[in-house]
Order: C-alpha cells, then sequence, then structure tokens
C-alpha cells in the first residue's frame, strides 16, 4: 500500500486500455486474462471489500471512503460487483450517480462487472479485475458487493481488508451471524447513525464478536453516518489500522498468497474448459446435437467426453 505524493495524471490511452481488459474480462474473453498476465508483479494496492445487506448505505460510504482517501492524495478504483446482466445497467447507473462527485477525478476509476456470467461468479472475475487495477497502478481497490446471499461471503475472499456495514432498523444482528458475514469482518461501520438506534447494534455486535472464536485482531466497531460524513474518518482509521496490522502479523502476505493460489485454480479451470468445449464442438458435433434434441442428458454427455480425453496412465507416463 503506498500513498501517492503528486496526483499522477493517466494517460487516455491507459485507461481505455483498462477498460477494454475489463470488458475482457467480465465476459470470459482469453484476452483479459493475457492482458493481465502482461503486467504481472506483486501487489502493491491495499484491497478493501465493502459488503453488507442492501439498503445498508454501502455505496454512499463506499463514496465517502474515496473523497477521504483523496484528501490523503491516494490513487482509488472502485469495483462494484452486479448481480445483474452486465446488459441490464442498473446497478452501475446507481453506483455511478451515488459516486459523481468523482467521476471526472483522474485519480478515481470506476467501474462495475456482474458476479453472475460467463466467468461463472466471482471465483474468476473479481480476483483477474483485481489484478488488472492493481497492474495499472492504484493505491487502494475498494471492492463493493450488493449484498445478495454468497456474493456477501465472497468479497471477503478477495479483499486484504473486508468492511461490513450494517444499520439500525435492517435487522442485520441476525441475518449476518445466520449468513457467517460476521465472521469475515475485519472493521464493522453502522452507518445511518443520523437515524438513531446505531449504538444499539453497535452493542450488539459487539457481544456477537465477543461470543466468536477469533483472535489475533479486535474487530473496531464505528458508528458512522456517510450521507453526511459524520466519523466515515474514523471508519477509515480503522481499515488504516488493520492494514498495519495484518502487514506486521504476515496475515496480509497469507491472505494474497491464498489468493494468488485461488486465481491459479479457477484460471486453469475456465481455460481448460473452455478448450475442451471448443474439442467438443469441433470432434462431437452429433453428441451437440443430440443434447440440443433431448436424446441425451447434458451432463451424462459431458462426463462420457471429459474421460474419453483424460489422458490414460501410460500417455502421462509417455510425456515424462
Amino acid at each position: 500500500m503506498t500513498t501517492a505524493e503528486t496526483v499522477p495524471v493517466f494517460r487516455v490511452a491507459d485507461r481505455l486500455r483498462l477498460a477494454r481488459t475489463l470488458t475482457w474480462l467480465e465476459a470470459g474473453d482469453p484476452r483479459g486474462l493475457d492482458q493481465v498476465g502482461l503486467g504481472a508483479q506483486p501487489a502493491r494496492a491495499h484491497v478493501v471489500g465493502v459488503t453488507g445487506a442492501p439498503g445498508t448505505g454501502k455505496s454512499t460510504l463506499t463514496s465517502s471512503l474515496v473523497g477521504l482517501l483523496r484528501a490523503r492524495r491516494a490513487t482509488v478504483a472502485v469495483l462494484a460487483v452486479d448481480p445483474s446482466s452486465p446488459l441490464s445497467g442498473g446497478a452501475l447507473l446507481g453506483d455511478r450517480l451515488r459516486m459523481s462527485d468523482h467521476l471526472h477525478d483522474p485519480g478515481v476509476y470506476i467501474r462495475s462487472v456482474a458476479s453472475r456470467g460467463q466467468g461463472g461468479g466471482l471465483a474468476l472475475v473479481v480476483p483477474s479485475a483485481i489484478r488488472a487495477l492493481d497492474n495499472y497502478g492504484f493505491d487502494w481497490i475498494l471492492v463493493e458487493s450488493v449484498g445478495v446471499g454468497q456474493v456477501e461471503l465472497d468479497i471477503a475472499d478477495h479483499a486484504d481488508t473486508t468492511v461490513l456495514v450494517v444499520c439500525p432498523g435492517n435487522g442485520d444482528e441476525v441475518q449476518a451471524s445466520k449468513a457467517g458475514v460476521i465472521e469475515v469482518a475485519d472493521v464493522i461501520a453502522v452507518n445511518k447513525a443520523d437515524q438513531g438506534g446505531a449504538q444499539g447494534v453497535a452493542d450488539d455486535y459487539r457481544i456477537a464478536l465477543d461470543l466468536s472464536a477469533r483472535s489475533g485482531w479486535r474487530v473496531p466497531i464505528h458508528c458512522c453516518s456517510a450521507r453526511d460524513g459524520r466519523a466515515v474518518e474514523s471508519v477509515l482509521d480503522a481499515i488504516y489500522g488493520h492494514a498495519r496490522h495484518s502487514a506486521a502479523t504476515g496475515q496480509l502476505e497469507h491472505r494474497r498468497a491464498t489468493r494468488r493460489r485461488v486465481l491459479l485454480r479457477e484460471a486453469v479451470k475456465t481455460l481448460s474448459a473452455e478448450r475442451a468445449y471448443a474439442r467438443l464442438l469441433r470432434d462431437e458435433p452429433g453428441v451437440v446435437q443430440d443434447v440440443a434434441r433431448g436424446v441425451i442428458d447434458p451432463l451424462t454427455a459431458a462426463r462420457l467426453f471429459v474421460s474419453a480425453t483424460e489422458p490414460t496412465s501410460t500417455d502421462t507416463t509417455a510425456r515424462r
């Protein structure tokens, strides 16, 4: 994690290349992975996952954090995970409207990706996009989830620091505990404190955390109001605190090493699947037609094809 002394002015061509790379990654186009690989280097940006139930004000808080980071002269990328089709545009429009103050800032980049698309979910698209943004040179990358189901937990798998956003009157206390989101939170922000009841929510979460089996890092809980900016800086300070703690204890490198292994696994799975399907279309067009007509079950056809194309022990020995 670095803080820029001056604000870098990125070339328009660089921005266009970055946008094209992210589009390829989201579409499952191998050219996206090629572009990410061309700029492979050790992680420099600190990745913050912002998650929580719908309606807790995640986008507003993210926008406030961006403003504070820019005040500290850091460059920021925001990756908003959209659960809908990439063609719907719904969440993308909302995120951009709420972050309109930053749209013309050369030190900020905002992008939405679909959580369910050709790439098979978060497994490959998000870590690849994070790597692309890191290669580009941002100091901070904020990954905001939509707060729907498994995506909440998935975000934590890709973050150096995970911020759980909750608010009064949203039923988050029970919901978060059941979903397991509280187990992955490194910082908890009780948003919408201007509406009252925030301290009670904070107390409930402190009790829940005290009953959990976590050790090493005491999760800070801060009441804030992203709408008027009240106490948001305390949330950012807590994020900085966790970044320092995780770096000093080796937890940061452990998380990043795990992410690199996961990215390797998912890239191999994706590329292998693409090549296998291309072979199926080329070598067994009759099987594809039988599946389309309902003559053979798709899963059965897939198992038979994979079994037939797996290398035998003799083939493996011969290659050694």
